[in-house]
């Protein structure tokens, strides 16, 4: 490959140096922001040496090279533009100057929940792991391992133990990266979490049963009743009191003399936010993140496998406009009252979404006679199987219609049969076949089952529907002859 030449022509086919805002690259992507989109020659780039797809999405240009490749293509497109030290983060920020108002709030659930994902998907997939060793009838009839193996009891609390860190402490964690989103000290908000989580306060998830008692213990200000209650698992409450926060201790910068801003800006802005938490947002918010997970669960209990399916249908063109990443902040709260929930039903979906994807793409590279395609197909299929559908979906399926179209009536089929057996994880993972550890011990065999439906149904229906697509075609060729 002549990444000079490459780049070269690259940098014409988007409009010229004139015309580029922003550039990066992941992985596997060249990340582009444009002044002027309608510019794009998207054809010729398609024909471009090492192009595997391109796509907009979040008022980005991105192009697919692949590992390895993009580093040395971003190299020379670097060299020619001299935006050789701009970062992801500033192709997303000129790209978000582009985006509506709806897709700039998913962008911003997006940056608060990402950064916390590993701290997530560790204590879920270790609740995975005690549940495996206490799940009576999983290894053994009517015993769990700990019951045949007494010796491991304290491994296993140990591992409980581990695995609820992250989401009782979950508003130190949604505290610390929502300032640092909203401008404010992440180091603040991080206090602002650990306020939330003090253990002088009743525990949250103790707030239910203490309210029905009457016996949730409260302060006394100037006689006002003022509730002493956690919010351990909470997601709402914790955004909106670090936006807050944010919001305040800005503005008390803005006012008070540099000379005592260190002293009093953090104490004012813990105080007043502190304040306001625990007397008016929170209640409020936490009120409204009750109804929500309620609701939640309850369309998804009373809509039965209709809802599955609807879900199922839909969640890969979410993926397209990136408003997936919007049922993060849901799925960790489903996640924090597992205890009630039972876990998250959307990550089951999404997983059978990806495998069917994955399924669709594998299905066109076994069959396809054209190179690039197959040397495309194959491996983004198996990639999406492992939960990361990108390539596979904007690189073959959308560019070729009907693998798309098979995919997500094959989601729509596995997830309205999971939806059926009332399938949840209980961790977040990589969503596809490694999702197996965190789905509930009882429903695993259920979930494999599944896995089965969606990439049989969308691999068949690939199949067919290329078939029909070729046969078209060559009546059009034949017609036109």
């Amino acid at each position: 490959m002549n990444y000079p030449t490459v780049a070269k022509e690259l940098l014409e086919l988007i409009g010229g140096k004139a015309n580029l805002e922003a550039l990066a690259h992941c992985a596997t992507r060249l990340r582009l922001s444009v002044k002027d989109e309608s510019l794009i020659q998207e054809d010729a780039i398609e024909n471009l040496d090492g192009v595997k797809g391109q796509f907009k999405v979040a008022g980005q240009y991105q192009i697919i090279f692949g590992s390895g490749i993009v580093n040395k293509v971003y190299a020379e497109v670097a060299a020619l533009t001299g935006m050789a030290e701009m970062s992801t983060r500033d192709v997303a920020a000129a790209g978000a100057q582009k985006q509506n108002v709806v897709q700039r709030a998913v962008k911003g659930l997006s940056d608060i929940f990402v950064p916390i994902i590993p701290a997530i998907v560790a204590g879920g997939l270790l609740m995975g792991l005690f549940n495996v060793l206490t799940a009576k009838g999983l290894f053994i009839d009517g015993m769990s391992l700990i019951d045949a193996n007494p010796g491991m009891a304290d491994l296993a609390s140990m591992i409980n133990t581990f695995a609820n860190a992250p989401f009782v402490y979950l508003p130190v964690l949604l505290a610390f990266s929502a300032s640092k989103k909203f401008g404010g000290n992440p180091f603040l908000g991080a206090a602002l979490g650990m306020l939330m989580v003090h253990p002088d306060l009743l525990n949250g998830w103790g707030f239910g049963g203490a309210s029905v008692a009457g016996t949730i213990p409260t302060w006394n200000v100037f006689g006002f009743e003022i509730q002493k209650v956690g919010y351990q698992g909470s997601v709402l409450p914790v955004l909106v009191c670090a936006f807050i926060l944010a919001k305040v201790e800005n503005g008390l910068r803005s006012v008070i003399p540099s000379v005592l801003d260190n002293l009093l800006t953090p104490m004012l802005a813990i105080f007043i936010t502190g304040f306001l938490t625990f007397t008016l947002v929170g209640p409020a918010t936490r009120d409204i993140g009750f109804l929500l997970g309620d609701g939640l669960n309850w369309l998804y209990d009373s809509a039965g496998f209709v809802g599955g399916a609807l879900f199922g249908f839909i969640y890969a063109p979410f993926v397209i406009t990136g408003m997936h990443h919007s049922f993060i902040a849901i799925e960790t709260q489903l996640l924090a009252d597992i205890a009630v929930t039972g876990g998250t039903f959307i990550f089951p979906i999404a997983a059978m979404s990806n495998i069917a994807q994955g399924a669709a793409a594998l299905a066109v590279g076994m069959t396809t006679k054209d190179v690039k395609t197959k040397g495309v197909a194959l491996p983004s299929g198996i990639t999406a199987l492992l939960g990361i559908t990108e390539p596979a979906m904007f690189g073959v399926n959308l560019k070729l219609r009907y693998p798309f179209i098979a995919a997500i009536c094959a989601a729509a089929i596995s997830s309205a049969f999971l939806t059926m057996f009332n399938v949840k994880a209980q961790a977040l993972g990589a969503a596809g076949l490694p999702g197996i550890i965190s789905i509930r011990p009882d429903s695993i065999s259920v979930y494999v089952i599944g896995m089965i439906v969606s990439f049989a149904v969308s691999f068949g229906l690939t199949l067919v529907l290329g078939a029909r697509q070729k046969a078209k075609e060559g009546t059009a060729k034949q017609a036109a002859a």
